[in-house]
């Protein structure tokens, strides 16, 4: 075994340099590989992020699972860059579940979330590339026998730079592989990038095109079975007990187990599962939410939104300069529960047996899906492999494990390997759902219009209190962010959170606590505006003295959008900014109303501030893709709960954004020279509320509750 197959996630991050909260920058590579790679003594494998065999070719190990955000392509760039390898010769393999090995550096788990995947892993992957580098370009000077100054590298090989004698990477693959390794290698300077910085062809869109790529679903295994559960229609409700008769008797189904999420019907297709799962008869106990409604709910949000709430952010006297003022303003806005729609229904194929336990699962937690599977069947952790598929879209919805563990109780309960798929009905009503709140916003304006106090009180449930992530009575982070870090400088400034967990399911939406608190701010700051007689772009550049990117996204996105020049009859602009994920978005929607109320979205333009860009096309793709989400959202998301049950079940209920209704997108890229932040996330924010703004601006109306109503709009 290699000595980079020997390193552990304490050596790894031992020799971390950490900033701040933990930021680790750096990490320590082992200090000899030894004498056999990875793979056999004929192959280089420096660290467990890459690999260089005989002939050349460089294996690049992504960690962060593929779900379309570009990150295998990204990861390659970035290490490729470092090595000077051509990019053309670079494969890239997706790193199995081990924490050891592969845990984000920063959160120290093999978990995926919140735009993360550059973020936190480039100094890293940028290390292990220089490394690399410098361990070949000593084995050359070595087999030359010439000074290490003398030698330079070029795309996948070592050059003597008197004579431009040159060795490939794949014959010093064994010589290199006996040095130790450079703790702390010299990293090349942006002016020396091939790849960063530049708009490169995804490495993933071939096989996706020719259908070669393999996502969970794809998944075919020898003598695999198909499954889908039969769970209660109730939220948290469970099997009191059920008649499997007729389910076996349908043809192709080879038995019927009871699961700890319902029952599953186990056969030989999908088809013949989903007959069987016809014919079952469950009684449930239904549990107590069996008479929850949303209306319920939203009954007791306004009940609770007269107490006082736990204090996230407190600065100056609110109470007081609110008492003194001569004018204030007050507003109510609410969200309801998104579901993530993912285009690939949550399914998972596992295979247990007495002594190991195989998953094939397109999770964004491989760590922790790895470790749900060893607490299932008994086995040590080191028994359970997890082979992270291709994600049919994550969204967050993907960190959880409650499709894994019903794969994993269903081979264990049949003997066989399994896949179970969920129906899009499942999907629709079984989910982690992005929570509902209730938001009461006072302000009070000085003479100039500006807000000289500011409060918001947020009713609703927190994802990492219900999930145990952190005790309960204190602040959840989720619940607040978007609110408590809102950035406009305002003296008297108070947010606070009420806790109510109505029992439904939350879980990590895209942008989270962003996507819903930055339509709330933003559409109240619009109001303050429109109460001073401002113009909203002026207005927010006033408060912004202390978030210069904020500034500088909201000056461009105003300038590239036109703002204030004249528009077609019947259309408007208007304009949100939102800072999330160490990123920096501002977005101007150009939008119309119909008179029957239906709103038409005909053009965004978006301003990005991502520090620095690693891949500018996948930035600009990231961004129109959030566009497409938060368009979705604004204008069709609702899940409604009736007597416990969600309402929603398809794509006939809880509708996707369709193609006619796409607005024409611009993406402009802020280069700011700071460190990247993160992408997938930042351009949700900002969408729901410009284009609500602009909905005012056009009708006077004020949209303070999503989705956008048409009755509300109608002429």
């Amino acid at each position: 075994m290699s000595a980079a197959r020997r390193i552990t996630r304490r050596a790894l991050l031992k020799g971390g340099m950490v900033l701040g909260a933990g930021l680790v920058v750096g990490f320590e590579l082992p200090r000899r590989v030894g004498r056999a790679g990875a793979q056999g003594t004929k192959v280089f494998a420096p660290n467990q992020w890459l690999r260089i065999d005989v002939d050349g070719l460089v294996t690049i190990v992504n960690s962060v699972p593929e779900m379309g955000q570009g990150t295998s392509t990204a990861m390659a760039m970035i290490v490729a860059d470092e090595l000077d390898a051509d990019l053309a010769r670079v494969r890239v393999e997706q790193a199995p579940a081990d924490p050891a090995r592969y845990a984000n550096p920063v959160t120290g788990a093999q978990s995926y979330g919140g735009s993360r995947g550059i973020r936190d892993h480039l100094e890293m992957w940028r290390k292990a590339g220089a490394a690399a580098r410098e361990m070949l370009k000593q084995a050359a000077a070595q087999e030359w026998g010439e000074p290490l100054e003398s030698v330079e590298t070029e795309l996948g090989a070592v050059v003597h730079t008197p004579t431009g004698r040159r060795l490939p990477y794949g014959q010093l693959a064994e010589k290199a592989q006996q040095l130790p390794v450079p703790q702390n290698p010299t990293l090349k300077t942006p002016e020396q990038f091939r790849y960063i910085g530049k708009d490169v062809e995804r490495l993933d869109i071939p096989a996706k095109v020719s259908g070669q790529a393999v996502f969970g679903l794809d998944v075919q295994v020898p003598g695999m079975l198909v499954a889908t559960i039969q769970k209660c229609p109730v939220l948290g409700g469970t099997v009191r007990s059920f008649d499997a008769s007729l389910a076996k008797a349908v043809r192709g189904v080879r038995d019927v187990v009871q699961v700890s999420s319902g029952v599953a019907v186990v056969a030989d297709t999908f088809w013949a599962a989903r007959k069987g799962r016809q014919a079952l008869r469950v009684t449930w106990n239904e549990g107590p939410l069996a008479q929850l409604t949303s209306a319920q709910i939203s009954r007791e949000y306004a009940a609770l939104a007269r107490q006082p709430g736990q204090i996230a952010r407190s600065e100056g006297d609110v109470a007081k300069t609110l008492a003194a003022a001569g004018r204030t303003l007050e507003a109510v806005y609410q969200v309801p529960y998104l579901h993530h729609a993912t285009m690939e229904p949550m399914n998972c194929t596992a295979h247990v047996t007495v002594d190991a336990c195989t998953v094939w699962a397109p999770t964004q937690n491989p760590g922790g899906s790895q470790a749900i599977a060893a607490t299932l069947t008994g086995l040590p952790v080191g028994q359970v492999s997890v082979h992270t598929m291709l994600l049919g879209g994550g969204f967050g919805r993907r960190g959880e494990v409650d499709f894994v563990i019903d794969a994993v109780e269903t081979s264990k309960a049949v003997g066989a390997p399994v896949k179970v798929v969920w129906t899009r009905e499942d999907d629709m009503q079984h989910g982690f759902y992005r929570p509902a709140t209730y938001n009461v916003l006072r302000a009070a304006l000085d003479e100039r219009g500006l807000p000289s106090a500011w409060f918001h009180r947020i009713v609703g449930p927190g994802i990492v209190v219900q999930k145990g992530s952190a005790p309960p009575g204190t602040i959840d982070r989720t619940a607040v962010e978007g609110a408590r870090n809102m950035p406009y400088d305002i003296p008297n400034l108070q947010v606070e959170w009420v806790n109510k967990d109505s029992g439904v399911p939350v879980g990590f939406w895209r942008s989270v606590g962003a996507s819903q608190n930055a339509y709330v701010v933003e559409g109240f700051v619009d109001e303050l505006a429109a109460a001073a007689g401002r113009d909203p772009v002026e207005y927010r550049q006033a408060l912004l003295g202390k978030s210069p990117r904020l500034a500088g996204v909201l000056e461009l996105a105003a300038r590239q959008a036109a703002w204030g020049t004249p528009l077609p009859r019947g259309r408007a602009r208007g304009v949100a900014v939102a800072a999330s994920y160490e990123s920096y978005a501002a977005e101007v929607a150009e939008v119309s109303v119909a008179p029957d109320g239906a709103v038409r979205v005909h053009r965004v333009v978006c301003a990005i501030d991502c520090g620095f860009a690693i891949d500018p096309d996948q930035v600009r793709a990231q961004m129109e893709g959030a566009v497409v989400y938060g368009l979705t959202a604004a204008l069709h998301g609702r899940i409604t709960i009736e007597r416990g049950r969600v309402v929603q079940s398809n794509f006939g209920d809880y509708p996707m954004l369709r193609i006619g209704e796409m607005p024409l997108v611009e993406v402009h890229i802020l280069e700011s020279g700071e460190k990247p932040g993160g992408i997938g996330q930042p351009g949700v924010p900002p969408l729901a509320p410009a284009v609500c703004n602009a909905i005012f601006a056009l009708t006077g109306k004020r949209i303070r509750e999503l989705p956008i109503a048409r009755t509300a709009l109608r002429a």
